[in-house]
């Protein structure tokens, strides 16, 4: 895809799109380029074997998981012995939960705005090793995280702090780099999940500076597999999982399991490719000009409107926030929003907690059907949003 942002020729790359539906769910997940689909298709047709033997297939298997491993890090500004491949975020972040070792009464801060990926391990870890849980919990209003809020939380004892690098419901994007530097002057580490923000910016571990980050490829543009990546420095903190006889050197090594699939490893260069393999920023500042017009279309409706409540940042400038946007609607549930759409329209969004609970019960306060989330991508038309503003003129009271 070219620096030069072209909506048509980047829909021609996803077969998924060649049909009579509208897709404003991609957060929970994105759909698949073609070029994936068809590199799994052939890899289970010619190449499907054990890896590590030395006959021909064998050798041409090991050559595509490693080039998919050595293009998740690239991707990452990494190298390859700092990333592991995984099931999923969820599951990438408890095998590091269980390798980290701490002292009991030391002290770990979680966000209560997270998504429970980036919740639930670290409190499994702090239960198995009696630490002290904080909850960093920013202001009503914009909810969003800062250095200025977390400091509060810090102090010598402090020795994890993990938080999202944008909320998958608020949309709001956080300076991980400003957090990352406060979180490092009591020499803690610093885990994010940046599941929300990898299909919309670049990620970089150099520039943001974090020790743990993780995203799952299946959001951006690929199949169902994830990654994670953890500082040379930070794995020090790590105790190998492996078998006994295995290496203990890498990442892979320490945490990897072999849970990362071989047909879906090895189409990630495909993906890296697609956006602009060695050099992604001209690729990326043309998605954020696109979905900052996507999203102005949708904000400027919803923020007309007295009787709806937007959640999280308002403005739609593409530097505060992605288009994934949440409100609720002052007399109406959020199921019958996206009742009511479905049943006059082929738009694709859902209602409800999308897995960050305590944001929409204990911080926003919202009842069990939660928000009504739209998710748009680079691939999404301005066309279809405004389309689906007429769509949603003709549904809310």
């Amino acid at each position: 895809m070219a620096g030069s942002f072209s909506t048509a020729a980047a829909r021609d790359r996803f077969p998924a799109l060649n049909q009579d539906q509208v897709f404003l769910d991609n957060a929970g997940g994105s759909q698949v380029l073609g070029d994936v689909i068809h590199s799994i298709y052939q890899y289970l047709s010619h190449s499907n074997v054990q890896l590590g033997a030395s006959y021909n297939v064998a050798r041409e298997s090991t050559s595509r998981y490693d080039a998919g491993r050595k293009a998740a890090a690239q991707y990452v500004n990494a190298s390859p012995e700092e990333v592991v491949l995984g099931a999923s975020t969820t599951q990438l972040f408890h095998n590091l939960a269980v390798s980290l070792t701490f002292q009991p009464g030391d002290e770990i801060i979680l966000s209560r705005i997270d998504h429970e990926t980036g919740i639930d391990p670290w409190l499994f870890m702090a239960e198995r090793q009696n630490l002290t849980v904080k909850w960093w919990v920013p202001e009503k209003g914009n909810l969003k995280l800062t250095p200025e809020n977390l400091k509060p939380l810090l102090s010598p004892k402090t020795k994890f702090v993990a938080c999202t690098h944008i909320s998958n419901i608020l949309g709001t994007i956080h300076d991980i780099r400003s957090i990352a530097d406060t979180v490092h002057t009591v020499g803690a580490l610093f885990s994010v999940d940046g599941v929300s923000f990898a299909p919309h910016r670049q990620v970089d571990m150099k520039e943001f500076g974090v020790d743990f980050y993780a995203f799952s490829w299946y959001k951006v543009y690929g199949p169902h597999i994830s990654v994670l990546y953890a500082k040379k420095s930070a794995q020090e903190h790590m105790k190998p999982l492996g078998h006994y006889f295995n290496p203990t050197t890498t990442l892979e090594d320490k945490i990897g399991f072999a849970a990362a699939n071989y047909e879906l490893t090895q189409t990630i260069p495909l993906i890296v490719s697609y956006l602009g393999g060695s050099n992604p920023r001209p690729v990326f500042a043309a998605i954020a000009e696109h979905e900052g017009k996507l999203q102005k279309i949708l904000l400027d409706y919803l923020t007309s409107r007295k009787d709806v409540t937007l959640h999280g940042e308002t403005s739609s400038d593409p530097k505060v926030r992605v288009p994934t946007i949440s409100f609720t609607v002052n007399g109406m549930g959020s199921r019958k929003v996206v009742e009511d759409a479905e049943n006059i329209s082929n738009y694709g969004f859902r209602w409800g907690h999308f897995y960050s609970k305590r944001l929409c019960d204990e911080v926003l306060g919202l009842g069990e059907e939660g928000v009504v989330r739209i998710s748009i991508v680079h691939y999404n038309t301005e066309e279809e949003v405004r389309g689906l503003v007429e769509i949603l003129k003709k549904v809310l009271p």
